[in-house]
């Protein structure tokens, strides 16, 4: 093959992806290697010259970083294409893993220049090689179907042109095209997993069949294709259930009916509105939930990322523990006065007596037993009280049971305490100490609005 032959063929695989607009202009990733250098020279020979910005991030890291910048020059300047370099040097990264600190950094450096380029998309050099290793490297690392599908042709703004060749074709289309470009040391590294598989797993495989690689890639784009057919089903049997977009719960009812890799997806689906972001389920929770949501009590299961699943009064709930788990502050409240907790309002007022008693949504208790400065706050472990008409006490857990009130509910209830005693559970209970008697002159009427 000749060099004109070499950069026809790679025209030809970067038109051919469909991810790259004819007349569109955006930023290439260049590392110095043979297959940033295949595409820069296919978006080049595609778009033109002047389309096209090419990056490349010289961390300082390595012996070889400054051979890898010269090579990226030699490219650009071959290629007649702008060339952007940043230099963070080493102090740059912050700490921990490096090499994924190095890629968020390339990530972020590469959508600057985009933005002040005002370019319509950011182009790897990633190979159908490439792909093939991180689904071997993510079927050994991560359980679940979702981590094999990483590295998608698109993502974002982010393209991946070259994802129909493999790394011995665009090492050869390099050298046949007359590209400049420096070879990785650190890619024949063994102290690395991703080198692991590259240089004995797959190879392994390719003894097998030597078309393994191209039958990871194919297995992985059915697995999107179906998956995303899957998430589709899902969200249309969360909607047949009664959460439509953006709700949080869904009936227990429904969740014992699904089938299980419905089910799965569907409750992943709400565990990520609670959070946010992507949070795994893996099989064995997902089916811890619908146990209990087969069960009358419910119960809690807790997922990573911060977010829970509540399963109470016939309702699977999700939402994110650190809302739950921080009790707001106790505050004050004067009598008469009003105060805030967390989402509650509160407000007291005093009467004449006498006034009908109410509760326990609105309580009227007696004043003077009272007194002038109440503490609203929330349950703590082991709080009791009298509730109305009993004479014994009653633990605040067993009147929530009682009530029916939702366990992701009871962290959140106020409590008003006058002294070393509870005084009124809002929406629960009013406590016989303080209630209006015959003697009574003065009567405090405590109201409550949810914000």
């Amino acid at each position: 093959m000749d060099k004109e032959s070499a950069f026809a063929k790679l025209s030809e695989v970067v038109r051919r992806s469909g991810l790259v607009e004819p007349g569109s202009d955006g930023v290439v990733m260049i590392s110095g290697g043979p297959d940033s250098a295949c595409l820069a020279a296919g978006l080049t020979a595609f778009l033109g010259p002047s389309n096209v910005h090419a990056l490349h991030v010289n961390y300082g890291l390595r012996d070889t970083a400054d051979r890898d910048e010269r090579a990226c020059r030699d490219l650009c300047a071959q290629l007649r294409i702008d060339l952007h370099i940043e230099r963070p040097g080493p102090d740059g990264l912050p700490k921990g893993n490096m090499q994924a600190a190095a890629r968020e950094l390339r990530y972020q450096a590469a959508e600057r220049l985009r933005s002040r380029a005002r370019a319509a998309w950011i182009a790897t050099g990633h190979t159908r090689s490439d792909l093939a290793e991180t689904v071997l490297y993510r079927l050994a690392s991560s359980p679940g179907s979702r981590a094999l599908l990483g590295m998608p042709s698109r993502s974002g703004r982010v393209v991946r042109p070259l994802m129909a060749l493999s790394r011995q074709e665009t090492r050869e289309l390099a050298q046949h095209a007359g590209l400049p470009f420096a070879d990785d040391p650190t890619n024949e590294q063994l102290s690395f997993a991703r080198n692991r598989v590259r240089a004995e797993a797959l190879p392994a495989l390719t003894l097998i069949n030597e078309q393994a690689e191209r039958n990871i890639a194919e297995t992985q784009a059915e697995l999107a294709e179906e998956a995303k057919l899957l998430e589709r089903v899902a969200l249309e049997a969360l909607e047949r259930a009664g959460a439509g977009a953006g709700d949080l719960a869904v009936p227990a009812s429904a969740v014992t009916e699904w089938d299980p890799a419905i089910r799965r997806l569907a409750l992943r689906a709400l565990a990520e509105r609670a959070a946010g972001r992507l949070v795994p389920l893996s099989r064995a929770r997902a089916a811890e939930i619908a146990r209990l949501a087969a069960r009358p009590e419910g119960g809690e299961v807790q997922l990573p990322g911060g977010v829970s699943a509540f399963i109470e009064s016939g309702v699977v709930r999700f939402a994110p523990r650190s809302e739950l788990d921080a009790a707001p502050e106790p505050v004050t409240l004067t009598v008469p006065g009003s105060c805030r907790l967390a989402e509650w309002e509160l407000r007291a007022e005093v009467r004449p007596a006498p006034v009908r008693p109410a509760g326990p949504d609105l309580a009227t208790l007696d004043a003077q037993a009272l007194g002038e400065r109440l503490e609203v706050r929330t349950w703590r472990s082991g709080d009791r009280m009298r509730p109305l008409g009993m004479s014994g006490t009653k633990s605040l857990q067993d009147l929530f049971t009682d009530r029916g009130v939702p366990r992701s509910e009871r962290s959140r209830v106020p409590v008003v305490v006058a002294g070393d005693r509870i005084a009124w559970v809002v929406g629960v209970a009013v406590s016989e100490d303080f209630r209006i008697h015959e003697g009574t002159r003065q009567a405090a009427i405590l109201s409550v609005a949810r914000q």
